[in-house]
C-alpha cells in the first residue's frame, strides 16, 4: 500500500533514563497527546518511558519533540510504522513502578546491559551453533512467529523469566554453548533480560537492537530468518516484513491472536469467545459479551468509539 492508503503513523518508543519526578510529567504529556488527537498508551516510571502511540504525522512529531526535549531523552528509541486506521481506542498515560515489569528491583539497565546487535548482523549471530537464542516474549506472542531455532520459555508473563532462567541455565549453556542472544518485539524487554543475565554472571549476552520490529523493517524477506508474524499490542494484531499489517485477528474477549483455523472454529464468536477462552465463559458471561459486542458494532456504524470498548493489553 502507498502512504496515502496508510494515513496513521504509529510510534513505538522507550528510553531508560531516570526521571526526578515522573508523576509531574503525566498531566502535560496527556494534555499534549489529547490536543494532537493522539491515542495509545505511554507508561512513565522513575526509570523511564515506554509505550506505543498513533495519530497524524504532525501529531506524532509534536509528541516525540516534547519527549525528546526532556533531560536525557534526546536519543529516545522510536520505531515508526503505519496503519490504515487508528489502532487504539483512547489515550492513556500511566504511572508505573517499572516501564516493563520484570519483578527484579535490583536490575538496572542503566548500569549494565548486553551487547546490542544490529539487525543486519543478527542472522550470523543466531546461526552460530555456540549461541543460545531465546525469545523473551510471552507464549501467545511466540505462538504466531519467532526466529528459526529460538527457544520459547513458555512464559505467560515477563515476571516468570528470572525463575525460568535460573532453573535452566546449566542445561541451556551445556554442549559447547558460549553465548546468549535474546530478542523481543521492540527491544525493551531485552534491556532488562540482558541486564539480568549479566547480574547472574553471564558475560557474553547479546540482544537485537530495535527488536523484531526493526529487523522486519530493515532485513529483506529473502534474507530473513524470521518465521511467521510479529504480535503487536494494538488493533493491527500482527505485522509482517516491511511492517505491513499481518493476517491475525484478535479475540476481543480474551485478547489472544487468532489465525485462520481458530477463526473458522465453531467455538469462535466475534466479541464473545474463541477456542482459547470458550470453556472459561459461562452462558451469562457470553450473553453480556454478546450485548457489549452489539453495542460496539452500533457505535462503529455511527462512526463513534463505544464508551465500553475493551482496551488494548499493555505491552
Amino acid at each position: 500500500m502507498s502512504e496515502p492508503d496508510l494515513p496513521i503513523c504509529v510510534a513505538a518508543l522507550y528510553n531508560f533514563t531516570r526521571f526526578a519526578d515522573h508523576a509531574a510529567l503525566r498531566a502535560p504529556l496527556l494534555a499534549l497527546c489529547e490536543a494532537q488527537r493522539i491515542k495509545g498508551t505511554l507508561l512513565l516510571a522513575a526509570e523511564g518511558i515506554n509505550g506505543t502511540i498513533a495519530g497524524s504525522d504532525e501529531g506524532i512529531a509534536a509528541v516525540l519533540a516534547h519527549i525528546r526535549a526532556l533531560p536525557g531523552y534526546a536519543e529516545t528509541d522510536v520505531k515508526l510504522s503505519r496503519a490504515t486506521k487508528m489502532p487504539f481506542f483512547r489515550m492513556k498515560v500511566r504511572l508505573k513502578r517499572e516501564i516493563v515489569t520484570m519483578g527484579e528491583p535490583d536490575i538496572d539497565p542503566l548500569e549494565k546491559v548486553g551487547h546490542y546487535v544490529e539487525p543486519e548482523d543478527w542472522n550470523a549471530l543466531i546461526s552460530d551453533p555456540e549461541t543460545v537464542v531465546i525469545d523473551t516474549r510471552n507464549d501467545y506472542e511466540v505462538a504466531i512467529g519467532t526466529f528459526a531455532g529460538a527457544i520459547d520459555p513458555e512464559t505467560a508473563s515477563f515476571t516468570e523469566f528470572p525463575d525460568w532462567w535460573r532453573t535452566r541455565q546449566a542445561q541451556l549453556l551445556s554442549g559447547g554453548k558460549k553465548r546468549v542472544a535474546m530478542f523481543c518485539t521492540g527491544g525493551i524487554r531485552c534491556e532488562k533480560s540482558t541486564a539480568f543475565l549479566k547480574a547472574e554472571g553471564i558475560d557474553e549476552v547479546y540482544h537485537l537492537k530495535g527488536g523484531i520490529l526493526k529487523y522486519l523493517e530493515q532485513v529483506p524477506e529473502s534474507e530473513s530468518l524470521w518465521q511467521g508474524e510479529c504480535f503487536v499490542f494494538d488493533q493491527r494484531v500482527s505485522l509482517r516484513h516491511g511492517l505491513e499489517q499481518g493476517t491475525y485477528a484478535l479475540c476481543h474477549s480474551c485478547r489472544l491472536p487468532l489465525g485462520e483455523e481458530e477463526l473458522a472454529s465453531p467455538l469462535y464468536e466475534a466479541g464473545v469467545s474463541c477456542p482459547h477462552c470458550h470453556a472459561s465463559r459461562t452462558d451469562e458471561q457470553r450473553a453480556g459479551l454478546r450485548e457489549r459486542h452489539r453495542q460496539e458494532q452500533l457505535a462503529a456504524a455511527r462512526g463513534e468509539a463505544h464508551i465500553g470498548a475493551r482496551h488494548d493489553r499493555d505491552g
